[in-house]
């Protein structure tokens, strides 16, 4: 129900907005990218050193850092942005947010809060391997941070990745990928489980990227 409620502000606003002085501009266009299950995944490092690669309907992927035993995941997300549905090459984008929800979180409960980095990254095909794991082998595009608090736990969080969109329609990127991680500073570890269910309700409830362009 939240989805379609965003689409449809989204889509007031726009037609408020194109309205205002009489402007004949066209309205963008609104589209919504579930991310695919078969690509989504993470990969967990431990405190041997050792990278497990977890990847293809995994109902759940996991990003930060364990407090309890020390290992850091990072997810990794992907949705189409070719074919029906996704965004044309010579699109402008006007809005992009990544919608998803979160399942678990620890410590539980959390004071304070966790700090994530997303990347915008880019493999083809997007088969994950051990080096997509650094930030050196496998290099941010773009990237923003965001915080998740306690009260996430259990909802959707909307988070705007308008401008790693602007950079992978930039680069004509077929995929719009993100690698999900803590980003430390001085902040505690922490570990949040996003849905990425691949039942009756994914559409409610997996990865989703919502578009506007033009």
């Amino acid at each position: 129900m939240k989805r379609m409620f965003l689409a449809g502000m989204l889509v007031i606003l726009n037609l408020t907005l194109t309205g205002c002085g009489g402007s004949s501009t066209a309205p963008p266009i609104i589209t919504q990218i579930l991310s695919d299950a078969v690509y989504d995944g993470d990969i967990a490092h431990d405190t041997t050193g050792t990278l497990t690669i977890t990847q293809g309907n995994t109902q759940s992927v996991f990003a930060g850092i364990d407090p309890a035993t020390g290992v850091e995941f990072r997810a990794f997300l992907d949705f189409p942005l070719s074919g029906t549905g996704g965004v044309p090459g010579n699109a402008v984008i006007g809005s992009a947010f990544l919608d998803i929800v979160i399942d678990s979180i620890l410590p539980n409960p959390l004071n304070g809060s966790i700090s994530l980095r997303i990347d915008l990254v880019s493999f083809q095909p997007p088969t994950l391997i051990e080096t997509d794991f650094s930030c050196t082998d496998q290099p941010a595009l773009e990237t923003i941070t965001v915080s998740i608090f306690q009260a996430d736990f259990g909802h959707h969080i909307s988070i705007d990745v308008t401008s790693l969109m602007m950079k992978a329609q930039r680069l004509g990127l077929p995929d719009f990928q993100v690698r999900i991680l803590e980003d430390l500073g001085s902040f505690s570890p922490g570990l949040i489980e996003i849905n990425d269910t691949t039942g009756a309700y994914r559409y409610l409830l997996a990865p989703l990227l919502q578009v506007s362009y033009f």
